[in-house]
């Protein structure tokens, strides 16, 4: 079963890199300059940032919907980041070192199914959990840190 991953865009948080720290604490967020590569996973270019760039971390509601599930945690997004769009079927560099864990939720945003998976399994690990009927759609996490990742759905 083919897959697609949807990369988050980038207008909704193109006006925080203009706003001062103090308006940025209030919108749970904080500029950064990247110090390590990799360790700044961008979620509208679905890379990593690069030494030297600016991000910001921005506490984002990765799963809105009216259910016991409701969540947001910390992603980082990159100055300028053009949204990704990765071909039908294929896992970005970004996922593939790292270690995940794949939520699956149903139609009602209940999670169906869940585990933990090398990155490089991404490939394995998204069609057996699509090929659920029961199942609406993916959420792709850091499994260390618990960071939102990406969406997935049947391409």
């Amino acid at each position: 079963m083919s897959f697609q991953i949807h990369a988050l865009g980038s207008a909704q948080f193109a006006p925080l890199f203009c706003q001062s720290n103090d308006a940025l604490s209030e919108a749970k967020a904080l500029k950064m300059t990247v110090d390590t590569h990799p360790g700044y996973p961008c979620r509208v270019s679905l890379v990593d940032a690069k030494v030297g760039e600016t991000v910001i971390l921005v506490n984002y509601q990765h799963q809105p919907a009216k259910s016991p599930f409701q969540a947001a945690h910390a992603i980082y997004v990159r100055k300028h980041a053009e949204q990704a769009f990765p071909h039908p079927g294929t896992v970005p560099e970004l996922f593939l070192k790292r270690l995940i864990s794949v939520r699956a939720f149903n139609g009602r945003h209940l999670i169906t199914n869940a585990d933990v998976v090398d990155g490089a399994c991404l490939y394995k690990a998204i069609p057996a959990m699509l090929n659920d009927s029961n199942v609406d759609y993916l959420h792709l996490h850091n499994a260390k840190l618990g960071c939102f990742l990406a969406r997935v759905t049947r391409a």
